[in-house]
Parts: structure tokens; sequence; C-alpha cells
């Protein structure tokens, strides 16, 4: 693997762990697409740096079991402005 990707996955992971982050808000920081997000966490950090990549696999994880939630709290929201 590429230096410049191996340290592209331990700065994403870096981001998502110590922000809090979503793979989209994480993907719209750095200039990449989700898929590449995903991935540079769940297989290429894998090789590298397995201790980081579970810790960011924690935060997606419990992003992910929250999404449904913020999501209806978006429909929510958009609808409380529409009949204003």
């Amino acid at each position: 693997m590429k230096d410049y990707i191996e340290e592209r996955a331990i700065n994403i992971a870096t981001y998502i762990i110590e922000n809090n982050a979503t793979v989209r808000q994480t993907a719209k920081q750095f200039g990449v697409s989700k898929s590449t997000v995903h991935k540079d966490v769940t297989e290429r950090l894998e090789t590298v740096n397995k201790a980081l990549a579970q810790e960011a696999r924690k935060v997606l994880d419990i992003n992910k079991s929250e999404r449904h939630i913020r999501g209806g709290l978006a429909t929510k929201e958009k609808y409380l402005h529409q009949h204003m």
C-alpha cells in the first residue's frame, strides 16, 4: 500500500475518533468519497494500526446505530420550517 494512503487512513481514523464524526462529515472534511472513508477505516487501517482501526470502528458503529434518529430529527425540522 502506498504511504500516502496509509497516512490518509490514519488521519481519517484520528479525525473520526477526536470529533465523533460520521462517515459523511469525514468525507467532506478530507475531500474524498464516503466509500473511501469506509474502506480506509475498515480495511486499509487494519493492516497499518489495528488498535486505531478498532477505536474508529466503535465510533462508526455508534453513529450507524443512531442514524435513523438523526434522520427523523432532520425530517421533523424540515417540516416545521415548511409550515411557518
